[in-house]
């Protein structure tokens, strides 16, 4: 019984541990799709200058409430669709 108690706590563990990203909506022309631009900041590893790389990442908007501008957390989540592989968790930012 035990056992089986702390698997399923393993479990929920993992699930729980998904990767998040904050960024910018960059186009909402998709039917329940967003792409979002992550930026990412680091110290190149040879010269120490910032160097900052973005990402677009495709993300499933259910009810198109989402727009260009508004700033969201994405969170990781199983395959949706041939690119779709992020899901919008929360709005943070209202774009002006």
């Amino acid at each position: 019984m035990a056992a089986e108690n702390t698997q399923a706590v393993e479990q929920q563990d993992e699930r729980n541990r998904r990767k998040t990203r904050t960024g910018v909506v960059v186009s909402d022309k998709g039917d329940k799709t967003v792409v979002v631009k992550v930026e990412r900041r680091y110290a190149h590893p040879l010269y120490g200058k910032q160097v900052t790389r973005t990402k677009k990442y495709h993300a499933h908007d259910e009810n198109n409430e989402f727009h260009v501008g508004d700033t969201v957390r994405i969170t990781e989540t199983r395959p949706l669709s041939k690119l779709k592989r992020w899901r919008v968790s929360e709005l943070i930012e209202r774009a002006r």
